[in-house]
């Protein structure tokens, strides 16, 4: 199926936004951890710098690890604390590239064709296929038994 639209149909926008939320709120109800992909290379993304890795940055968006959680059909903006300092967090939607729960990796990923950039071989698969793990991140206020990582971490900001 194309996301090119044909002289017949009428222009839609982008589904990435939709699918988000989505994803997002379907994450959440079923009380696990969303977790999203960003592409920190994109123009105007705001996202600690330290913490990205080979361009990309893997950012906990759950309820309790942010402030001010808001998707819109532009951008996510949220804050949160890295390492104890408060950070306002800009991400385009084009930068964001997938959410999927933590703790059984499911979710959808996004391919940049619907913004107009090539699209990888592999978006013919499905974009809500399994989702390989990608090393995720833990907010210092959860309960969770698993080690600690040395990776970035979010937590509440009051």
């Amino acid at each position: 199926m194309s996301t090119h639209n044909s002289p017949t149909e009428p222009a839609m926008s982008p589904k990435r936004p939709y699918l988000l939320r989505a994803f997002y709120e379907w994450i959440v109800d079923n009380g696990l951890t969303p977790h999203v992909l960003v592409d920190a290379t994109y123009e105007n993304v705001v996202v600690p710098r330290q913490y990205v890795k080979n361009g990309s940055i893997v950012l906990n968006i759950s309820p309790g690890a942010v402030h001010a959680l808001h998707m819109d059909n532009d951008a996510v903006t949220f804050s949160a604390r890295f390492n104890g300092a408060s950070f306002s967090v800009y991400l385009p939607m084009p930068a964001l590239k997938a959410i999927y729960a933590r703790e059984n990796q499911q979710g959808a990923s996004f391919y940049d064709s619907e913004y107009g950039m090539e699209e990888p071989a592999k978006a013919k698969e499905s974009a809500t296929e399994r989702l390989e793990v990608v090393e995720g991140h833990k907010t210092e206020d959860s309960n969770d038994p698993t080690p600690p990582r040395t990776r970035p971490n979010l937590r509440v900001v009051k």
